[in-house]
C-alpha cells in the first residue's frame, strides 16, 4: 500500500452497488460519523429495480449529509458487450460478445474497476480511502483485485453486523 505523503489531502471515497453489504456499510459510516466525500456507482444499464429503488432512497440521505454521488456507465451497452461485441479469443477464435458475467467470466467486473480507476485520476495527489462494503466469503477476492488498483483500501466486514444489519435496512424502508 502506498503511504500517505505529509499534508496530503485526503478524498473518502465510497463504492457501492446498492447491494445488502455496500449499502449497509454506507448506513453504517453515515452512523459512526466516519469521514466520507462520494459515493460512487457503477451502473452496467441492466440493474435490477430493487437497485434503482435502493439508489433512489439513498440518494437524498447523501444529499442531506453533503456526500457527493456519482454514477458512473460504461463505454459500451452491456447487452452489446455481452452478446455483440466481436470478441477475439487467447486461442485465436473470434465470437460475438463474452456471454454473461459470473464465475470466471469477468468482463464485468474489469470494465467497473476500469471506470473506477478512471474517475480517481480526477484526484490527481490526492490521497484516496476507498471504502468497500463486502462480504465475509468475498475478502480475499476484492483485497486481490483492487489491493494494486487503489491507493488505500478500508473495509467494515457488514457480514458481522449481526443486527446491526438489520436496523441499518430499516432506515431505508
Amino acid at each position: 500500500m502506498a503511504e500517505v505523503k505529509k499534508g496530503a489531502r485526503m478524498k473518502y471515497i465510497a463504492s457501492c452497488s446498492f447491494g445488502k453489504d455496500s449499502l449497509a456499510m454506507i448506513l453504517k459510516l453515515l452512523e459512526l460519523h466516519y469521514p466520507l466525500d462520494e459515493v460512487i456507482y457503477y451502473n452496467t444499464g441492466a440493474e435490477f429495480k430493487a437497485i434503482d429503488n435502493n439508489k433512489n432512497k439513498l440518494i437524498p440521505i447523501l444529499e442531506k449529509n453533503n456526500i457527493v454521488f456519482t454514477e458512473l456507465k460504461p463505454k459500451e451497452d452491456f447487452f452489446y458487450t455481452m452478446l455483440e461485441r466481436k470478441v477475439k479469443h487467447n486461442d485465436g477464435t473470434i465470437t460475438n460478445g463474452y456471454m454473461w458475467c459470473g464465475g470466471v467470466t469477468r468482463w464485468g467486473t474489469s470494465n467497473k474497476v476500469n471506470a473506477i480507476k478512471e474517475h480517481y485520476k480526477k484526484y490527481g495527489d490526492e490521497f484516496v480511502i476507498e471504502y468497500v462494503g463486502i462480504a465475509i466469503d468475498e475478502q480475499e477476492r476484492i483485497l486481490r483485485e483492487r489491493e494494486r488498483e487503489v491507493k488505500k483500501l478500508q473495509d467494515i466486514p457488514v457480514s458481522r453486523m449481526g443486527n446491526d444489519r438489520k436496523r441499518l435496512f430499516e432506515l431505508l424502508l
